[in-house]
């Protein structure tokens, strides 16, 4: 049992509270890292002194964060739409894109164009295998892609694009790029060099699809949920045009393209 207060302390340990807790409004946890105590005594100290608690009107309250800007259309939008719809998971209250051990230097061009796009600093985490997570924490930000079709479980919903991505060419190369970057490939084949895009929402390869012959790509029909594309001049222009930034994927194409296009490997 809890030892009984003398008034004096009653006053204090109230006059701090009622100052901190309520006055400038700060969280159970801000109080007790002023305080130097645990946030369980802050809580059990309010309880004995019959200050309410009001969590919901606190900063950051679900991960309600006021510094949070919503972004309008644009290519770099559309990059982060695809990298989200290729190796990204939404939470109630975090967007996530899961990378790679190998992939760090990509893992900070997400970082950037996150922090970028929503005005604030997107964080990395790095499990004990090496694999990454960029991630915002907000609700304002998981609620709003909702709204743009988002869900949890992409291929049980057989997720489909946001529209708005079909109205501009731009926006297309930009959801190209993000969904390739996190969620394609580039591998070699007797002579020469392909493109390889998999996924198990037919509604979102169908989608694809239609962005590559739109951008005058010659593209596969969709087999065993993939698309290809195989044409030399497509697969140049790709790396140039779309223009991917994860280093991996560059990386193999500059090395299958000094093998196979060069000397006398020339055929397709």
């Amino acid at each position: 049992m809890a030892r009984r207060w003398t008034t004096e302390e009653e006053n204090f340990y109230r006059n701090q509270l009622l100052e901190l807790y309520v006055k400038q409004n700060l969280t159970i946890a801000q109080v007790g890292a002023i305080l130097g105590i645990k946030e369980k005594t802050v809580f059990d100290r309010l309880e004995r002194l019959a200050i309410p608690t009001n969590r919901k009107e606190k900063p950051g309250f679900n991960n309600q964060r006021k510094d949070i800007v919503l972004p309008e259309k644009s290519e770099k939008l559309a990059e982060f739409f695809g990298m989200m719809l290729g190796d990204g998971n939404l939470t109630k209250y975090q967007a996530t894109v899961c990378l790679g051990s190998k992939e760090y230097d990509y893992v900070l061009y997400v970082q950037r164009l996150m922090s970028d796009l929503f005005k604030v600093s997107a964080h990395i985490s790095t499990n004990k295998a090496g694999y990454h997570t960029v991630y915002i924490g907000s609700t304002q930000v998981t609620d709003w892609m909702r709204e743009q079709g988002f869900v949890p479980n992409k291929v049980a919903a057989q997720v489909g694009v946001p529209t708005w991505i079909m109205e501009k060419k731009e926006y297309m190369r930009g959801f190209v790029r993000g969904f390739f970057d996190t969620d394609g490939s580039v591998y070699k084949l007797r002579f020469g060099i392909q493109i390889s895009i998999t996924n198990c929402s037919m509604p979102l390869l169908v989608a694809l699809q239609s962005m590559f012959r739109a951008l005058d790509y010659r593209v596969s029909e969709i087999s065993a949920y993939r698309i290809y594309v195989t044409r030399k001049k497509d697969v140049l222009r790709f790396f140039s045009d779309i223009a991917p930034q994860n280093i991996k994927h560059i990386a193999r194409f500059d090395k299958f393209k000094r093998r196979w296009w060069s000397g006398k490997h020339t055929t397709l």
